[in-house]
C-alpha cells in the first residue's frame, strides 16, 4: 500500500505523488521516515532535504522551513520555500553562499546580518543537494510532476 505526498508552498503546488513508498522529512527533531500507515503527526520542518522514493525512483527537494501533516495514507508538506533538486543551480548557489559569507564577515547591521545568515543557510543546502545529485553521475528526473516514471 503506497502513501500519497503533496508538497506545496504559498505560491504553488510543487509536487504530487499518489503512490510513494517512503518519504524522508527534515523535521526539526531530526530526519523522519514516513511509510504507509504511519501514525498521525504534525511537526515543523527545518532547512533540509525532503526525499520521496517510489520503487527505484527518487525525487529530492530543498526545503526551507514549514510544517508537515502526516496521516496514515497521506503526507502534506507545507513548505515556506521549496525547490526540486533538478531546479537547483549549483553555480548560483555557490555565488550566493560566497556573497552571504562576505556580508557576515563585514559585520552589517542586525537586520542585514539576519538576511545574510538565512541566505547562507539556503545556499549551503542548495549546494549540498546539487553536489549529491551530480555525484551520482546523473540528474535525470525519474518521477515527473504527475508521479509517473519517466
Amino acid at each position: 500500500m503506497p502513501i500519497h505526498i503533496e508538497l506545496v508552498t504559498q505560491e504553488q503546488k510543487i509536487f504530487d505523488e499518489p503512490e510513494a513508498d517512503i518519504i524522508i522529512v527534515p523535521a526539526v527533531e531530526g530526519e523522519m521516515g514516513v511509510l504507509p500507515n504511519h501514525a498521525p503527526v504534525l511537526t515543523t520542518l527545518t532547512f533540509g532535504e525532503l526525499v520521496v522514493r517510489k520503487g527505484e525512483a527518487e525525487e529530492r527537494f530543498a526545503i526551507y522551513g514549514g510544517v508537515v501533516d502526516v496521516r496514515p495514507d497521506k503526507v502534506v508538506v507545507l513548505a515556506d520555500l521549496a525547490e526540486s533538486s533538478y531546479a537547483l543551480d549549483l553555480e548560483r548557489a555557490q555565488e550566493a553562499r560566497d556573497h552571504a559569507r562576505e556580508v557576515l564577515e563585514q559585520g552589517p547591521p542586525d537586520a542585514v546580518n539576519r538576511e545574510a545568515e538565512l541566505a547562507l543557510r539556503r545556499a549551503n543546502l542548495a549546494v549540498r543537494i546539487s553536489q549529491k545529485i551530480r555525484g551520482r553521475g546523473s540528474a535525470i528526473r525519474i518521477i515527473d510532476e504527475h508521479g509517473d516514471e519517466a
